[in-house]
């Protein structure tokens, strides 16, 4: 094999670890906040259904793959222009407690890495459609979904003795928070499985652009590595500190979270599961008051969503024309 296509694998693999390993609040942020299991505990339990998510389909990583960018009109070295800038970017945004959105690290990186190769031609609007509709899911519908949920908990249970609700969310949370595990490898696991795909393309070793379950196997262990290390900083930041989470709302948060990425992982849309948890718990935050959400954390997180795009465009293309040059 190429030495250079084993070294931009191993950039895959370690974009596919950070992306488990900073994404780890995605799945056990709400369970563990709540107190319902211990971190130990609800990280195993992530790990596993993150795994077992990653070989639920293959719609998300044939959009990464053949969807953003014209595969014919890019080289392994601007996959690996891409992966070094999501690197860069997830490092940075771990050290600072930023729970930043790998899937637009990536469309991004692409996006910057292949402009430098080849122009603009080499973007696709296909794909950049399911992008932009994947924005809205995870901005809008994870928010409206848990707000909804939240407020029918509220009207529903409002008369309930609170032990014994708190004992019924309490075990309900546990599958809500495997749901979120599971969708969470079914979507974001599924990106890294297209760019790695597409690299083996690319470098030769396949022929056409085809998933195969080796490749899904490979990367699902990696990202499930990177969820077992998890980021203890970043639980805190989502879980803990943006909205005070009694376990009816950690349900509330995950059950809608999961059901939306259920709905893009289908259709083949790359969102951005750190969005669709984060504005989640801020609906069912705010389903009692607004003011129960703390918005300077919100402000910090969405600050950290809009940098994504410019900044790891910008370091892609930059990568990518000194790769061009050496």
């Amino acid at each position: 094999m190429d030495p250079l296509l084993i070294i931009v694998l191993f950039f895959v693999l370690s974009a596919e670890f950070i992306n488990g390993w900073t994404d780890a609040p995605n799945a056990v942020a709400t369970v563990i906040s709540t107190r319902v299991l211990p971190p130990h505990k609800a990280i195993i339990i992530a790990t596993v259904l993150n795994a077992l998510g990653a070989f639920s389909g293959t719609a998300v990583a044939t959009t990464i793959g053949k969807g953003i960018v014209d595969i014919g009109s890019i080289n392994i070295m601007t996959i690996l222009a891409a992966l070094l800038s999501i690197v860069v970017w997830g490092i940075a945004s771990a050290h600072f407690s930023l729970p930043i959105s790998k899937s637009h690290a990536l469309v991004a990186g692409l996006a910057g890495a292949a402009l430098a190769t080849a122009g603009p031609h080499a973007l696709l609007w296909a794909g950049w459609k399911k992008v932009l509709i994947g924005l809205g899911f995870s901005c809008i519908l994870g928010f409206i979904a848990s707000l909804m949920i939240g407020k029918f908990i509220v009207w529903r249970f409002s008369g309930s003795p609170p032990a014994r609700t708190g004992r019924l969310f309490s075990y309900l949370q546990i599958f809500s928070s495997g749901l979120m595990a599971f969708e969470h490898g079914s979507n974001d696991g599924q990106k890294f499985i297209g760019v790695f795909t597409m690299t083996l393309v690319l470098g030769g070793f396949l022929p056409v652009f085809e998933v195969k379950w080796w490749v899904i196997l490979i990367c699902a262990i990696t990202m499930g590595l990177g969820t077992m290390i998890g980021g203890k900083k970043l639980i805190r930041q989502i879980g803990m500190k943006m909205v005070h989470l009694k376990p009816w709302q950690g349900f509330s948060a995950e059950t809608s979270a999961g059901i939306t990425i259920s709905i893009a992982s289908h259709f083949g849309i790359p969102l951005s599961t750190t969005h669709v948890v984060a504005t989640s718990i801020m609906g069912v935050g705010a389903s009692r008051r607004f003011s129960a959400v703390r918005w300077d954390i919100v402000q910090k997180i969405v600050t950290a969503w809009v940098l994504t795009f410019p900044i790891c465009g910008t370091l892609s293309f930059i990568i990518a024309m000194i790769l061009k040059h050496i």
